[in-house]
């Protein structure tokens, strides 16, 4: 979708925003002649139109308009709408008009530039489509919505305050896409190679096949992958942005489970599908990392993601095995389908061994737990740092990914204790994603700041009415990642 900003409306279709009053309907600015008088009379015919977020009041083909409809509005009340609820405004016109027919859209909201930008991103949100697939969509059901132009007094302001908002986009847009992909293409290798091209942007790429891993000891996350057909990869994504390129890094560390099929522990049929998502981690960190290069951020960062499959064979890792890890710590594999923490274990070690980051935050779709604990509202957050868990939840609020810190401790960490190796990568049935996290914290050096955010009920939504998100794979954690670095992390 093409986004373009104009100092006067025109399009097949205009809309305009309203607020929320105490005393009724407030109309925002730049209504065109006919509008205000047209929109009084059907808010006074029992439309039910009251100015609320996400409300929307349709007319098609208005005698006092030279546009095909207009559109009305609601956004909240004037004094508390902030940045993320204009976005929602300028994606929820566009969710509404995506496959109506309309061509062009002008969004007539407040002037102000940064406004402007905030509805800009929205709309590029909400356009989104997975369809590259879908080879006989019929072409009622195709997007017909092709440019949207937003009107603001400073077309050049509003377009320089878009720039890091449509990197931002373009990460998320991307880690979209990478959930969404299906198992057949997307595996480990295709993965890798498609980082790989990601070097075109500045990001310095490096991919460890299976005998570089091997000989860096790996073999918690390769034991993950021996039952596939497809190559474990661990791929490096560096972006050195800070005036001092020797200054210690951010490291941003991703679970890629292309296709999780539970290993031998095999998982139920049903939603068994949905495993294509279990690399929602991993895309998460590589969004991150495009829309970090796409800005030319002023910092320091670091994105690891560790890319396997796992599948049942006759060469799967089974349950009872030990494994020793690239920390020299060996592990009881109790159950293959907790298999997210062996890869992070190793990818772990390998950035703080490689990279000394000043912290580090991992994302991963970990556990089922976090989902009966959380739904998919919030996302679980889990540290051992005061400091980042703060700024974390500050980010995820301003960006609409939400947090909620999780408590770690040595009575949960306790579970884990094996009679046979160092460790075991189950607990009990209690407090699954308590224990994961406590997992991968034991990878974690002595005095590092880490954060881990567990993701599995947010990364992919089977039903969604954000209007920012698509109804599957959603991107999660491009947005809060980027926000953490531009508000702490940067020159």
């Amino acid at each position: 979708m093409q986004i373009k900003f104009s100092a006067e409306p025109s399009g097949d279709a205009i809309a305009y925003f309203a607020y929320e009053g105490e005393k009724g309907v407030e109309f925002g600015d730049g209504l065109e002649a006919g509008a205000e008088a047209a929109f009084r009379r059907a808010i006074g015919a029992s439309s039910g139109f009251k100015g609320g977020a996400g409300q929307l009041l349709e007319f098609l083909a208005p005698d006092w308009s030279e546009a095909d409809r207009v559109l009305l509005v609601g956004v909240g009340k004037k004094k508390s709408i902030d940045d993320l609820g204009w976005q929602k405004a300028g994606a929820s016109v566009v969710r509404k008009l995506l496959v109506s027919g309309a061509r062009t859209l002008a969004l007539v909201g407040p002037p102000d530039r940064a406004i402007a930008a905030q509805l800009a991103f929205g709309a590029r949100l909400a356009a989104f489509r997975f369809d590259g697939y879908r080879l006989t969509l019929k072409p009622e059901k195709k997007p017909s919505l092709g440019v949207v132009s937003v009107v603001t007094d400073s077309t050049a302001g509003a377009r320089s305050d878009y720039a890091p908002l449509a990197a931002r986009a373009e990460g998320i847009e991307l880690a979209r896409t990478l959930v969404c992909e299906p198992p057949n293409v997307l595996n480990p290798e295709t993965y890798a190679a498609r980082i790989s091209d990601l070097a075109e942007l500045g990001l310095e790429i490096d991919v460890l096949d299976e005998p570089a891993m091997a000989k860096l000891g790996m073999g918690s996350l390769l034991g993950v992958g021996q039952g596939s057909e497809s190559g474990s990869r661990l791929c490096v994504l560096r972006w050195n942005g800070s005036k001092d390129k020797k200054a210690a890094p951010v490291a941003l560390v991703g679970k890629g489970v292309t296709f999780d099929s539970g290993g031998i522990s095999l998982k139920p049929g049903p939603g068994m599908d949905e495993m294509k998502g279990d690399m929602g981690g991993s895309a998460a960190v590589v969004g991150a990392m495009v829309a970090l290069a796409r800005r030319k951020a002023k910092a320091n960062v670091v994105g690891l993601v560790g890319l396997v499959e796992n599948m049942p064979d006759a060469k799967a890792q089974r349950p009872g095995d030990i494994v020793r890890s690239a920390a020299g710590k060996t592990i009881e594999i109790l159950n293959t389908d907790a298999e997210g923490r062996l890869v992070l274990a190793d990818v772990m070690w390998y950035a703080q061994k490689k990279f000394n980051p000043r912290a580090i935050v991992d994302l991963a779709t970990l556990t089922g737990a976090i989902i009966i604990a959380l739904g998919h509202e919030h996302a679980g957050l889990f540290s051992n740092n005061d400091e980042l868990a703060d700024r974390l939840l500050a980010s995820g609020k301003v960006e609409g990914e939400p947090v909620w810190r999780m408590p770690v401790g040595p009575g949960y960490d306790r579970q884990l204790d094996s009679e046979c190796a160092d460790m075991k990568n189950i607990g009990n049935r209690s407090a699954g994603s308590i224990v994961g996290a406590q997992f991968i914290h034991r990878f974690v050096d002595e005095g590092r700041v880490w954060a881990h955010l567990d993701i599995a009920g947010t990364a992919w939504k089977p039903g969604n009415d954000n209007p920012l998100e698509p109804l599957w794979g959603t991107g999660w954690g491009v947005r809060i990642l980027d926000r953490l670095i531009a508000d702490h992390y940067e020159d």
